[in-house]
């Protein structure tokens, strides 16, 4: 398979993390001509594992995601890295244009480009970030089980998210920063035994490349092996918006996604999105297989254009153009084996 973009395919999917692979291969195996373009920013590149995901448990991002896109390249598929800067309407299909001028045609759009985390102004929080810095507790809880936890606060889901944390360890605290703790979040968090602590988080004490305690705006210093944060997710779809289709406040109060139908469908024709650009809490294996559902609703809705198209020209009076075209069509579905 070239590693040259061509003029255009059936599916473009920007994004090669978990769904838009996914997405891909159900693609591919379906016959249907597609390129991964992937700017090479997972959000979980950080993280030593993958955890959560049947048989693939601790399995290292990198390997995972080199892993699919092999899968999708033996069927026949394209993973390319690049940069999409934008999409724009083309008659009755897209042009995709990249970073460094490239630009293809889609017949349709799959949008899989994750998501960005928003982290709180907290100095030493982005280096430490998928490592004893963490957010979700299916995805890290685990490792830092029956360790002193921190959670700092910032979000409408933080006393949520130390109450989850309170499931693995029985020494958690909760950082209250720049909040105010109202009178039932408090009450939950010492029904649970968890400490609460006020005033404004300055940094993290770091010895050893290991976290070892948070440092307070007036000195104190508690001891922690990890810290939970809830970040703003902030969808990766300025690209989009020459089709007036924008990220907008999630319901949830996480961050910003790409609102969608529940088969990935977006407002703009031809257009679907999956994975954490418009599910922010998705982890890897539901990424996935949101993938596949779309990408099969997607394959479903080009062969129903293929079918009208077909029967249109089959009702049209015959002329040696009109037969000419019928027999391109047939021709067609015998080269893919229809």
């Amino acid at each position: 398979m070239t590693e040259e973009l061509g003029n255009g395919y059936d599916v473009v999917v920007v994004g090669g993390g978990a769904a838009g692979l996914s997405g891909a291969l159900t693609l591919a195996r379906s016959r249907r001509s597609v390129v991964v373009l992937d700017a090479g920013a997972p959000r979980n590149a950080p993280a030593a594992g993958v955890h959560g995901l049947l048989a693939r448990e601790g399995m290292p991002p990198a390997e995972l995601l080199a892993r699919g896109r092999a899968e999708v390249r033996g069927y026949g598929g394209q993973v390319l890295p690049g940069e999409v800067v934008a999409v724009t309407r083309d008659g009755d299909g897209l042009t995709v244009t990249l970073a460094d001028g490239r630009a293809t045609r889609a017949r349709r759009l799959l949008v899989a480009s994750g998501l960005v985390d928003e982290l709180p102004d907290v100095p030493g929080l982005r280096e430490r970030w998928g490592r004893d810095v963490l957010h979700c507790p299916y995805c890290h809880g685990w490792e830092v089980r029956d360790r002193a936890v921190g959670v700092l606060a910032g979000g409408p889901m933080s006393v949520h998210q130390a109450l989850l944390f309170r499931q693995l360890s029985a020494d958690v605290t909760y950082f209250a920063h720049t909040t105010t703790l109202g009178k039932e979040p408090a009450e939950q968090l010492a029904a649970r035994g968890i400490r609460v602590v006020s005033g404004q988080v300055a940094g993290l004490e770091v010895v050893e490349d290991r976290l070892t305690g948070v440092r307070l705006a007036d000195g104190r210093l508690v001891r922690r092996d990890a810290l939970a944060v809830a970040p703003r997710m902030v969808a990766r779809a300025g690209f989009l918006a020459a089709l007036r289709l924008r990220a907008v406040d999630h319901p949830s109060g996480m961050g910003e996604h790409v609102p969608a139908d529940p088969t990935g469908r977006t407002e703009a024709p031809g257009v679907w999105v999956v994975g954490n650009a418009t599910d922010p809490a998705a982890q890897v294996g539901a990424a996935a297989a949101a993938g596949t559902v779309v990408a099969a609703q997607i394959n479903a809705d080009l062969v129903g254009e293929e079918t009208r198209r077909a029967v249109a020209a089959l009702r049209e009076p015959f002329s040696p153009g009109t037969e000419a075209r019928v027999g391109e069509l047939v021709a067609g579905d015998r080269r893919h084996g229809l």
